[in-house]
């Protein structure tokens, strides 16, 4: 993306305040013409004084106080006229900030799990914020500064051609040598900056990771270690940015010897057009201030440069992600079908996260209202790969997933997933209140709704051990509790959903088992009326499914009721025999009158 192209999004994403913009970039125009009256005048009365004196005639106020009060008023003007615009460009910056932040926000919520899989949280939370101060920096000084240095070059030198083209000579001479020396500097730096991104971006992650895992780094003694890899990385980031800098420098250098150079010059100049009688000394006068605030426009140009081609790297990191697609979206004229039934049916659906080893490989069952059913199967049969279907974390490469006849590719994202409950593996709480986390899926319940929820997740004794109930903060992933005090409160949160289609993916892994088998009783209760899907490895906490699907390499290799399969002596029982010894010992191999293969379904 070039640079016009960058700053054309840059102005894009002014959105219901464009109409603003618009309005501070005609007032920055006014200004940068205003500003010229000025000098301009001033020449005139420098010239009025020594005409008056030249022929040795007394000077009246009449002679000159017209071009004073017009550069009194001219003065005044930008005076009033730069403080507004000053104003409503922070104002108009700081509120464009604010929501791009939201939808950024927003945007990354939307992602698929498969893109947050693949791209840190720490680079994600460093795109937002370099990248939104980016655009507040190209927005305020846009408004404030650099619109009206641009237009001000565009007036400056047309107005001093008019004037004087044999002095105006020299000012287009030295905006050319700047033309220059910045783009060669803008062409030295534009890939360095983006490899100083790039150690940022690892800057970011490293630490991220570290924090996010200080129990791991303390256990292990890994602290000096890390802080020595955090060290190196920004060392590598300045040995990076220096030579930016240099370059920049060096144009900061030269640009202000330019001051002193362009100012003798013009005086040089002027004093041998003087001499000629092609230039007046009012001319002179109005050509040195000329030569000042070129330089000065032309440093405020530089700056922007330099601050765009710092930025640029950030920015393009920043739209990167805003204009990533997420896979799953809601097709066109989606409707939302109310609250479902739950009868849910798997035809033939293949899926594969690379494209070469397929994930699920013609998977079908059906499943009833209200039925339990379990899926189980060695790591990487495919278990949680179907669920994640179910609820659409990813579509499925041929084949349909339907929910009371409903393929969920036509219902709204939303509306499916209000339908279905989740328990993960991993409990996943926010550094909130427990309340808080429980109201996640269900924010209108009562209290004696969450009461019931509670109970029914065997949580109200260590809810009422806490000192503030239930509005007692449980820590950045919920680490001020216990893993089943997280598991507890992460059933609870599903149960308060009250979905009619619930995914208890290992719900009960970090329970001691006295606790589990007082969750198994009260899981037992709440699955009653739903489909439920429990993904277990715990092979004793689904002897009372209606039904088991075995998986095995992406396949159904068997399916039926606890005993039944346990008794076939296939894969299932395998792998009921291998939990049983309890060493991890492979299992004998199945017997030759039953081998082991898709069963018809029930």
């Amino acid at each position: 993306m070039g640079l016009t192209r960058l700053y054309s999004r840059v102005l894009g994403l002014l959105g219901p305040d464009a109409r603003l913009g618009w309005l501070l970039a005609g007032a920055n125009v006014l200004l940068a013409c205003a500003q010229f009256a000025e000098p301009v005048l001033f020449g005139r009365i420098i010239d009025t004084f020594v005409r008056a004196q030249a022929e040795q005639r007394a000077l009246a106020w009449a002679d000159f106080l017209p071009l004073l009060a017009l550069w009194a008023g001219f003065g005044l003007f930008t005076i009033a006229a730069g403080v507004l615009v000053a104003l409503h460009a922070d104002r108009l910056a700081h509120r464009r900030r604010q929501h791009v932040v939201a939808d950024y926000f927003e945007h990354i919520l939307q992602l698929p799990l498969a893109f947050h899989g693949q791209t840190h949280s720490g680079r994600l939370m460093k795109v937002m914020m370099q990248g939104t101060d980016a655009l507040w920096w190209l927005w305020l000084s846009f408004f404030r500064e650099h619109l009206a240095a641009v237009v001000a070059l565009l007036v400056l030198l047309p107005l001093s051609l008019y004037l004087n083209w044999r002095l105006a000579l020299v000012l287009v001479l030295l905006s050319a040598v700047f033309a220059w020396l910045t783009r060669r500097a803008m062409r030295r730096t534009e890939q360095l900056q983006r490899e100083v991104e790039t150690h940022y971006t690892d800057l970011a992650e490293r630490t991220a990771d570290a924090v996010g895992n200080v129990a791991l780094v303390q256990s292990y003694v890994r602290i000096e270690s890390e802080v020595r890899g955090v060290r190196g990385l920004v060392d590598r980031l300045l040995a990076a940015q220096m030579p930016v800098l240099n370059w920049w420098a060096l144009v900061a250098v030269l640009t202000r010897a330019s001051t002193t150079l362009a100012v003798i010059a013009i005086f040089l100049v002027g004093a041998w057009l003087h001499l000629r009688g092609q230039s007046t000394i009012g001319e002179i006068v109005t050509f040195m201030t000329f030569a000042g605030m070129l330089i000065g426009r032309l440093e405020q140009v530089v700056g922007f440069a330099n601050g765009l081609f710092t930025t640029a790297p950030r920015l393009l990191e920043f739209f990167e992600v805003l204009d990533t697609e997420p896979v799953v979206r809601d097709r066109p004229g989606a409707i939302d079908p109310g609250r479902l039934r739950g009868r849910v049916s798997f035809r033939d659906v293949s899926f594969s996260y690379d494209g070469r080893r397929p994930a699920l490989a013609g998977v079908s069952f059906d499943v009833q209202p209200g039925e339990t059913v379990a899926l189980v199967g060695s790591t990487g049969a495919g278990k949680s790969t179907a669920m994640a279907l179910l609820h659409r974390v990813f579509d499925p490469q041929s084949g349909s997933v339907s929910i009371d006849g409903h393929d969920i590719r036509d219902l709204p994202l939303t509306a499916l997933r209000h339908n279905i409950g989740v328990v993960f593996q991993e409990s996943l709480l926010f550094n909130r209140s427990i309340e808080d986390n429980l109201r996640v899926g269900r924010p209108g319940a009562t209290p004696g709704e969450l009461r019931a929820a509670i109970e029914r997740a065997q949580a109200t004794d260590f809810v009422d051990r806490q000192p503030d109930g239930l509005r007692q903060r449980v820590g950045e992933r919920g680490r001020a509790l216990s893993g089943g005090e997280r598991q507890r409160v992460a059933i609870a949160r599903a149960l308060l959903k009250d979905p009619p289609i619930l995914i208890l993916d290992e719900a009960t892994s970090a329970l001691d088992a006295a606790t589990e088998r007082q969750l198994q009783r009260a899981l037992e209760e709440v699955t009653r009326g739903r489909t439920t899907f429990v993904i277990a490895h715990r092979l004793s906490t689904i002897r009372n499914a209606d039904r088991i699907l075995v998986l095995e390499h992406g396949r159904i290799v068997e399916q039926g009721r606890f005993d039944e399969l346990a008794a076939r002596g296939g894969r299932f029982a395998a792998l009921v025999q291998a939990q049983t010894l309890g060493d991890g010992a492979p299992a004998p191999p199945p017997r030759r009158h039953d081998p082991p293969g898709p069963q018809p379904e029930s």
